[in-house]
């Protein structure tokens, strides 16, 4: 068997992948997890490495403590470490049905499923929508609060 390598159980079970940062895990993360798990029999979630966050402000929590909350919370069924090298090298071992997008990755539908097909990995990607609004479900949120508090 191929090292990391993911099994699958049987034929008829869907595979829905997440990703993201989860930095400062919060109800928004909650929410988005437990509906992207809601699209399929098994979720898997790639949590993304600290080098590869580019496009927000770097995460406080080191990735290893990031992946160990994520993979502890009993919606998702395994949590790993992105690959510093391709976005993509994970989905080959993990060959996903559905990849599920938060409402805020920067993604656009379209041009992700035809990389992934060009790439042999056919996946229906989704966008869960907005719809879980409270004052802290965001790490930002959180920051400021924290800030305002104690800073």
């Amino acid at each position: 068997m191929l090292a990391g390598y993911y099994p699958r159980p049987g034929d008829l079970l869907t595979r829905v992948l997440a990703t993201g940062t989860f930095d400062i895990l919060h109800p928004g993360h909650v929410y988005f997890l437990t509906q992207a798990r809601a699209l399929g029999d098994e979720l898997f979630v790639i949590v993304a490495r600290d080098s590869n966050v580019t496009h927000k402000p770097k995460p406080i929590i080191p990735e290893e403590q990031r992946l160990e909350m994520v993979d502890a919370l009993g919606t998702v069924d395994k949590a790993i470490l992105g690959s510093e090298r391709d976005i993509f090298e994970p989905l080959k071992d993990i060959r996903p049905d559905i990849i599920a997008l938060g409402y805020d990755q920067r993604f656009e539908i379209e041009t992700l499923e035809k990389e992934l097909t060009k790439r042999g990995l056919p996946a229906k990607v989704v966008r869960i929508p907005l719809s879980k609004e409270c004052p802290l479900c965001s790490t930002g949120a959180i920051i400021k609060e924290v800030l305002k508090r104690y800073g």
